[in-house]
């Protein structure tokens, strides 16, 4: 680390990253094995010397060796003689987690803050889907149920399922066969170990923002040997970090130095089938971050991994050797070496094919915020360790951590799940309601029994009055025949 920014390397002067212009975010590609990792750690330990919190990906495991004083071969030893830099091994102060709480202190976050954008790019739902899971993200928040954890939602979603007839009426339809999707990716995605990502105490960014007792930035790396073999939970997981940043850190606009560098390994991942919605939100977030202070690092294999709005935004590059073999390689080496400040000493585009390990070129920022001229440059050694920690190191880092004892240990308070479990229990034990009894229809007084002098006088009644309507009945055809003969 120089006076003003983190050394880089040497081409025929000192490369330098400064530190007034890190925010402005960065690139580190090349192929497998041409030294992005050593890079990579060189940055976060020169940031680290400068103040700068530091908080980076380990996908491999090589850069937990971060945390160790370097033992200096003699070739780099030599390489340092050549820079003139005299290289004096050692460690940068490190806070070590782990998603599955194996390599470092577990780290977490709510379902609710990770949001129904986001968990629906690591569920893999499609449109009709997502749009089921923000309407029983709604239906919580305006029930007060609490989604904390992943057996919160599935509760939730069981709630929506026996009220979507009610539902549907004010947000549309909810087919329960969507929420049994969503609810069997769930299930896949506690069987991968998503389930450790989402609970309490969730992660406080103000603990990735720590410096040591000599002004130096911790270092804090995310274990991802394990994590890497899920690349949409990793994805999405570090999206939300960078957007968490993003909401929660006030306007600094370009301070001396960055607030936190953040570094995104295999950044390809992050944008692989990734809808429209969720690449609105990835440059959104990196196009703004840097005036909250955060810098932010893609490193890749090759710059055609990350969209043009994303790359366009990335002004530090750092471009070790790019292989193309194919037709669509060669446009994508031409399309990298064009977007580099032409140096006339040499063609880019054939230099790039060609540096040696250990060799990049490089273009950073100047005061003024323009890119500088591309330049071959040899990289500098590392002071730190090349190369994993051995489990006693990193267990004795942990044991020292700052952040020991506050995430280590789940706390399950009552959410969603218990809310709901409570209101079915209560349900089930109350008594039924008695019937409401009928009306029962007034009785008619009870009949005398008649008499049988009563009896005989209705049966001459009748009698009488059968005889007298006969009789009427014949004088009436006789009238009526006899009307028709005088006719005739």
């Amino acid at each position: 680390m120089t006076g003003e920014g983190v050394l880089i390397g040497w081409s025929d002067h000192a490369e330098v990253l400064r530190l007034d212009r890190a925010n402005r975010h960065g690139l580190v590609a090349g192929a497998t094995g041409t030294g992005k990792t050593v890079t990579l750690q060189i940055l976060a330990q020169g940031l680290s010397d400068a103040g700068v919190p530091v908080f980076a990906a380990d996908v491999k495991g090589d850069l937990s060796g971060i945390a160790a004083p370097g033992q200096p071969n003699e070739k780099f030893l030599e390489r340092a003689r050549i820079m003139g830099l005299e290289l004096t091994p050692a460690a940068a102060p490190v806070v070590f987690w782990d998603l599955f709480g194996e390599a470092g202190h577990p780290v977490r976050t709510t379902v609710s803050e990770m949001g129904p954008l986001l968990l629906s790019r690591m569920l893999e739902l499609n449109e009709v889907q997502e749009g089921v899971l923000t309407v029983v993200f709604r239906a919580a928040d305006e029930e007060g149920l609490l989604l904390l954890d992943l057996k919160d939602l599935q509760a939730a979603l069981a709630y929506a399922a026996d009220n979507a007839k009610a539902l549907s009426a004010r947000f549309g339809n909810i087919s329960p066969a969507t929420v049994a999707t969503i609810q069997r990716k769930l299930l896949m995605l506690e069987d991968q170990g998503g389930a450790n990502l989402f609970g309490e105490p969730a992660l406080s960014l103000s603990d990735l923002m720590r410096t040591d007792g000599a002004g130096r930035g911790y270092v804090n790396i995310l274990a991802g040997e394990r994590l890497i073999s899920n690349p949409r939970l990793y994805a999405t997981f570090l999206l939300w970090l960078m957007s968490e940043l993003f909401e929660e850190l006030p306007e600094v606009g370009d301070p001396e130095k960055p607030r936190l560098a953040f570094f995104f390994d295999e950044a390809h991942l992050l944008f692989r089938d990734a809808p429209k919605a969720l690449l609105e939100k990835v440059e959104q977030v990196v196009r703004l971050i840097r005036s909250k202070g955060v810098g932010v690092y893609f490193v890749t294999q090759n710059p055609a991994d990350i969209p043009d709005t994303v790359l366009g935004q990335l002004g530090n590059r750092i471009q070790h050797a790019l292989r193309a073999y194919t037709p669509v390689e060669q446009k994508g080496l031409k399309a990298t070496a064009g977007s580099f400040r032409t140096n006339p000493a040499f063609d880019t585009a054939e230099t790039i094919q060609h540096p040696g390990v250990g060799e990049a070129l490089v273009s950073v920022l100047d005061e003024k915020g323009a890119p500088t001229v591309v330049q071959k440059t040899l990289v500098r050694p590392p002071a730190s360790r090349l190369g994993p920690l051995t489990p006693a190191e990193r267990a004795q880092a942990m044991a020292g951590s700052p952040v020991r004892g506050l995430y280590d240990q789940v706390r399950d308070r009552e959410s969603a799940y218990e809310m709901l479990q409570a209101k079915t229990a209560a349900t089930a034990a109350a008594p039924e309601p008695a019937p409401e009894p009928k009306a029962e229809k007034p009785c008619a007084a009870p009949r005398e029994k008649p008499s049988e002098f009563e009896t005989m006088g209705k049966a001459f009644a009748t009698s009488m009055l059968r005889t007298i309507g006969n009789q009427i009945g014949r004088e009436i055809m006789r009238g009526v025949l006899g009307g028709v003969k005088r006719r005739r």
